[in-house]
């Protein structure tokens, strides 16, 4: 009996002392939502590693915390300037089982940009230190597609890995690039068909001009499945380059003339005969002639001949 209020004692140690979930208190959770709003900035964010599990929901997906801490490095790489505090330093943290959710407004500025976001942190203490479990905005927060956010940055890096044709394809005097995501050939499939240019696309045979600049749509061409783009430069004044887009078949070439402002087509898609008139380059069959002025070059049929034939287009 002499040992029972020893063990009690131990007891008591075992079963409160070490309950590592149970968070120290609001105001320690405030300190740690500041400071790790504090260190998003190009030189503190290498710290930001050290407030994340090892794994963690970040905005909707599962991530470890090296990816997490790259995609960091990534947004500053590309917006050095980037900055966010909390929104007239208004935190409302709600107690959770094991962890609290800190719910903030986010003011960001990046770029000469400045937005507000519905943010949220889930943290929880762990072995001596608050822990980031889950980080997002809301739902229905808008602009939701803004290039600060991994989503966007996850495109880029695909991007960043195919050519790329680059140029001012919005008019903001800032160099923007595009590229091509071109469908998936299905070479099992062998066509009975004479015509070289059938082939049997993996799901829809379409390819798309896709840009690094969020605010330009991507552009789909369908039924193209082998590419090549052009920088056409300012074809109708509108300060934005125009992309033109080589659609290329077995016998065929077509140019795709856009503005990538919009999406839409100057003119009539400019087709060469490539079985009769080979090896021609762009400039034999796209030519800007004045203000607003193009001349293209086609491949007509006529009594039986293949003939090229050219006409002035005028831009509006």
């Amino acid at each position: 009996m002499k040992y029972f209020p020893l063990m009690s004692c131990l007891f008591f140690v075992l079963l409160f002392g070490c309950n590592e979930v149970s968070p120290k208190g609001e105001k320690e959770v405030r300190e740690f939502v500041n400071q790790w709003n504090e260190a998003h900035t190009q030189l503190k964010s290498a710290y930001l590693t050290r407030d994340y599990m090892d794994v963690i929901i970040y905005y909707g997906k599962k991530r470890t915390r090296a990816q997490v801490q790259e995609d960091k490095n990534s947004l500053f790489q590309q917006f050095p300037d980037y900055t966010q505090r909390i929104l007239d330093d208004q935190i409302v943290i709600t107690k959770e089982a094991g962890s609290y959710l800190v719910t903030f407004t986010k003011h960001v500025s990046y770029n000469g940009i400045e937005a507000d976001y519905t943010s949220y942190l889930s943290v929880m203490y762990k072995n001596g230190a608050f822990k980031i479990l889950r980080e997002g905005v809301a739902e229905n927060a808008k602009d939701l597609d803004a290039p600060i956010f991994p989503s966007a940055r996850e495109n880029n890096a695909f991007l960043s890995n195919t050519r790329q044709l680059f140029g001012d394809f919005d008019g903001d005097g800032l160099s923007d690039y595009a590229t091509v995501v071109s469908p998936e050939i299905n070479t099992s499939i062998k066509t009975n068909s004479q015509n070289n240019d059938v082939v049997e696309c993996v799901g829809e045979c379409k390819s798309v001009i896709v840009f690094s600049n969020k605010n330009l749509k991507p552009i789909t061409i369908k039924g193209a499945y082998k590419s090549q783009l052009e920088n056409l430069k300012d074809l109708n004044s509108d300060g934005a380059d125009e992309i033109g887009f080589w659609d290329i078949k077995a016998s065929t070439k077509t140019l795709y003339i856009f503005n990538a402002t919009n999406g839409a087509l100057l003119t009539q898609p400019v087709e060469i005969n490539t079985h009769v008139h080979k090896n021609l380059k762009l400039i034999d069959v796209f030519k800007k002639t004045g203000p607003n002025k193009i001349t293209v070059t086609r491949s007509m049929e006529v009594n039986g001949n293949w003939i090229l034939k050219s006409e002035v287009i005028v831009l509006d």
